[in-house]
């Protein structure tokens, strides 16, 4: 049987409790021998391979507003809401530098959920030593429709990895993990919808990838069918979830107190639900 893998669901700056789960995490020195990220879920999840403590909150509550990526100056012109050059090339080689050679030289493995736009389909990314595409894949899954443009890796253009696997329970499970620990960072119960108008909007921005579009139309339906999966798994004891107890932040979050106090819930749930989580790591499947 393999070992137990870690999902980490996206959201945006709400993937700052995740970073608050694992930082906990790191404190007690537990490792997954694999873990898979989405979106924000998979800034987390590098940061949490290559071993560095905070520096997932450091770059989703940046003090010096210098380098904050929720800087709307010149966003018309790099075509994206958020400043993705900062988050991906400034903040990991100058602001807060990743440890490159830790994160290659893991054991574990770390795959990067990311959208094909061409087929519509979730592929999972990982890479072992090319610093530049490591980086790419991460930028890909999270560069959300609409505010954020295609991220080209090996020449195929990748969208959000959210739009077609927001919680990848079922890849895992496929892959032979029979232990999952799951970290959302909703609340109990919380189901998406897409309204008609703004699957028109779709529609019209990427009439040119109609898998694309085909996957965003049925992105809601298939994250509410994963999130029943995942609640019938929990219910049977088949998979450790974590998820906020309190009102979940917007994605879209700048205020500093909110986004603190949101990563602080994430740490203090996990040292609350530690014990719990090592009686599943250690329980016979």
């Amino acid at each position: 049987m393999k070992e137990a893998a870690l999902i980490l669901e996206g959201g945006a700056v709400r993937g700052v409790f995740t970073s608050g789960v694992l930082d906990y995490l790191m404190e007690r020195e537990l490792t997954f021998s694999y873990v898979v990220g989405v979106s924000a879920g998979a800034c987390n999840a590098v940061d949490y391979v290559s071993w560095q403590p905070g520096r997932t909150r450091d770059c989703m509550i940046p003090k010096d507003k210098e380098y904050d990526f929720h800087n709307r100056k010149n966003m018309l012109r790099r075509k994206s809401l958020f400043d993705m050059d900062m988050i991906f090339d400034i903040y990991p080689n100058q602001v807060y530098p990743f440890d490159y050679d830790t994160y290659f030289q893991s054991p574990t493995l770390c795959e990067v959920t990311v959208t094909n736009c061409l087929t519509g389909k979730a592929e999972y990314l990982s890479e072992r030593t090319d610093r530049q595409r490591l980086m790419q894949m991460c930028r890909a899954s999270s560069s959300l429709p609409l505010v954020s443009p295609m991220v080209y890796i090996d020449g195929t253009p990748y969208l959000d990895g959210g739009l077609s696997d927001s919680v990848p329970i079922r890849h895992t499970i496929t892959e032979g993990y029979k232990k999952n620990v799951v970290i959302l960072t909703r609340n109990a119960g919380y189901r998406k919808s897409l309204s008609k108008k703004t699957k028109k909007i779709y529609i019209a921005a990427y009439r040119k990838y109609p898998e694309l579009v085909k996957a965003i139309y049925y992105r809601a339906e298939k994250y509410n069918r994963t999130m029943e999966y995942i609640e019938y798994l929990e219910e049977k004891g088949r998979i450790f979830v974590l998820r906020p107890s309190v009102p979940a932040i917007s994605k879209l979050e700048t205020d500093e107190g909110r986004l603190t106090e949101f990563y602080q819930h994430g740490y203090d749930r996990m040292k609350e639900e530690y014990d719990r989580l090592m009686e599943y790591l250690e329980q016979e499947m």
